[in-house]
């Protein structure tokens, strides 16, 4: 007898910063276009509505250091998730079978085999100003300064977004220039003035 699917859903926004070229080669072929072909990131989640069975995910920051040596769907990467000290051990358990596909529902279920967990870590997240210059912070672990793209002969803010139909992580990104530095169990990302793009999700099973 088959055994039901625990229901899931999350809603909120997403803080993506990578060490790709800006809007991320992964976007549009599939391929990252780093310098050393290569994906590293720091992602922020911050969840306004979610829920997985009977337990509440609504309100929950989170984070995810990852590393993956070439393309994503290659695989071989590492990943250290980041809650926030007040998350139950329930609420853990509850994002842990999400993130890593044991319950299926894009995108973790096509993301969650692409990578071993490295480990767990209990930090305080932040979130400060907003937009495109948003910077995340994350106790003791590292962070990701966004910004505007720079009109070269003005130097006023220059905005571009990226539009994805068919995207299964996101759909419409507002894209910009980031700097973000993290490291935790072993796991270390960063790079300068690269890929960062802040996003709407809504996910479910």
């Amino acid at each position: 007898m088959a055994t039901a699917t625990t229901r899931w859903t999350l809603r909120g926004r997403g803080y993506e910063f990578c060490n790709c070229d800006f809007g991320c080669g992964c976007n549009f072929g599939g391929f990252p276009n780093s310098r050393d072909g290569s994906c590293r990131a720091l992602i922020g989640l911050d969840i306004t509505d979610g829920s997985c069975g009977n337990v509440s995910l609504s309100g929950l920051r989170c984070a995810a250091v990852v590393d993956w040596p070439k393309a994503i769907h290659e695989g071989h990467g590492k990943c250290v998730f980041v809650v926030e000290p007040p998350t139950s051990e329930a609420q853990i358990g509850a994002l842990a079978q999400i993130f890593t596909g044991k319950l299926g529902g894009l995108p973790w279920e096509l993301l969650g085999p692409t990578f071993e967990v490295a480990g767990l870590v209990k930090a305080p997240i932040t979130i400060e100003g907003s937009g495109r210059k948003s910077t995340l912070k994350i106790e003791g672990v590292g962070e990701g300064r966004g910004d505007t793209f720079k009109d070269p002969v003005t130097g006023k803010d220059h905005l571009a977004n990226i539009d994805l139909p068919d995207g299964f992580i996101w759909k419409k990104g507002e894209c910009g220039q980031g700097t973000f530095r993290a490291s935790a169990e072993g796991v270390s990302v960063g790079a300068e003035k690269s890929n960062w793009i802040l996003y709407g999700f809504d996910w479910s099973n």
